[in-house]
């Protein structure tokens, strides 16, 4: 732990070079962690105290398009089939030349020809000065220790579609922990945002809102995850924070994009992209948030020189068990998916939940036979009455008091890392001890 806390000395200084925005009390009372994700009001208290029998604990710390594609989206089912080939023709809007600006500008990779003439390059190359010394000791202090040890922990021949709940703007932990992954699926309550904002974007603007991205990032260094209060703040931003977010992780990991386009879901699941039409029709209507048309996006990415496609979608969607019943498009476009490898960390314990998040959990427990997660993922009681086995690394005590904990699952967990020695890097929230931990749940023949 201690090269952890020298990386994140070290990382702060880098990047502490903006202001967060103005929070209310209730905002923060109600987000406080990462990723928080409040049921819907009907359905009951989103979070509980922990009971006063717990155990003590402190206060917790803290380029160019390419059509061509190996695995491309189906237009029916949101699934993959085989390559079409080069002529194949995508559905709905794309914004190609937004989402390579935006690569540019707020991810610091890609020609220069992407930064848009409203934009000085040298409030360009003043926040990349700032910003690629950050990501190369995020590769050092990190990835190169992370990635290597949760490569020992994966089986082979997993599912290539993975499926990460409560993990908004993460897709550089996704690809750090799927690096074989080809379509890569996030659900949080934030929305992608409008791209079309960095071609009309002011400089002084610009550069007040890069400082706080490369703020935002820092913490997402620190800690290993994002924050629900910080992707809120950008979501109106020149570069919205789910979309800025994921400009880093392809530029992190070697990436770029190919093209960006907008969908929302039918009531059966099937994926409808939206048109420019649609766009301008919804945008008069006053649809907002994520009821409105920047809600849910594609973007498709590759490695520079290669012709296979990946993509991410970013679903924005309230994940309570209520909601699931009233808007049951996500569940099932989640349906054709037999299989997918899984993820989540830093969730406020919302898994824990049975009340209120036992219907995203069900489908995890029948949909995966691998899942890696910090202890905010499928707490051991459920695991055992799935059939699954748990492994777990690194030390834990007890939770950070995020979202709804109870004593029996931490006291299960508890028992769980009894004698198993300490890692060196977080993934997800740590313990109320700042360990750091990893819960691998998988059925017992799905071994590395």
């Amino acid at each position: 732990m201690k090269n952890r806390s020298r990386s994140a000395r070290n990382l702060g200084a880098v990047l502490l070079l903006g202001t967060l925005g103005t929070v209310t009390g209730a905002s923060l009372m109600t987000q406080t962690g990462c990723r928080s994700h409040p049921p819907d009001p009907t359905a009951g208290p989103q979070s509980q105290a922990i009971p006063p029998s717990a155990p003590p604990r402190p206060s917790a710390s803290e380029a160019p398009t390419d059509a061509s594609a190996a695995i491309v989206p189906n237009s029916d089912s949101g699934g993959p089939t085989s390559d079409p080939g080069a002529d194949e023709k995508l559905e709905g809007a794309q914004f190609t030349k937004e989402v390579q600006a935006a690569f540019r500008v707020a991810g610091c990779a890609g020609d220069d020809s992407f930064i848009p003439p409203n934009i000085d390059k040298a409030v360009v190359d003043k926040h990349c000065a700032a910003l690629k010394p950050a990501f190369a000791e995020y590769k050092k202090e990190w990835l190169d220790v992370a990635m290597p040890f949760i490569a020992k922990l994966r089986p082979a021949n997993l599912p290539t579609t993975v499926v990460y709940p409560f993990g908004g703007g993460d897709l550089v932990s996704a690809l750090a922990t799927y690096p074989d992954g080809t379509e890569f699926n996030t659900i949080s309550l934030e929305t992608a945002g409008d791209v079309r904002g960095v071609l009309k974007a002011d400089n002084k603007r610009l550069a007040r809102e890069l400082a706080t991205l490369r703020d935002h990032l820092g913490k997402l260094f620190l800690k290993a995850h994002s924050r629900t209060i910080n992707l809120d703040i950008e979501t109106h931003g020149a570069i919205p924070g789910e979309i800025a977010y994921t400009m880093a992780a392809l530029a992190i990991h070697g990436f770029e994009p190919v093209t960006l386009r907008y969908f929302s879901f039918e009531p059966d699941g099937t994926i409808h992209w939206l048109t420019a039409e649609d766009i301008a029709t919804a945008e008069k209507s006053g649809k907002t948030g994520r009821a409105g048309p920047f809600a849910n996006a594609e973007i498709r990415f590759k490695k520079p020189g290669e012709s296979k496609i990946r993509f991410l979608r970013h679903v924005a969607y309230d994940l309570s068990n209520a909601n699931l019943a009233k808007q049951p498009g996500l569940l099932k476009y989640l349906e054709t998916k037999p299989k997918a490898s899984t993820m989540t960390k830093a969730a406020s314990h919302l898994l824990w939940d049975d009340a209120n998040f036992s219907t995203i959990r069900n489908w995890l427990m029948t949909h995966t036979d691998w899942m890696i997660s910090d202890t905010t993922g499928v707490p051991p009681r459920i695991a055992k009455q799935y059939g699954f086995v748990q492994d777990v690394y690194g030390q834990y005590e007890w939770p950070e008091p995020f979202g709804t904990v109870n004593n029996k699952d931490a006291t299960e967990f508890h028992n769980l890392f009894k004698g198993h020695e300490p890692i060196s890097f977080r993934y997800g929230y740590p313990d109320n001890k700042s360990h750091g931990h990893i819960v691998v749940t998988r059925k017992p023949d799905m071994k590395p």
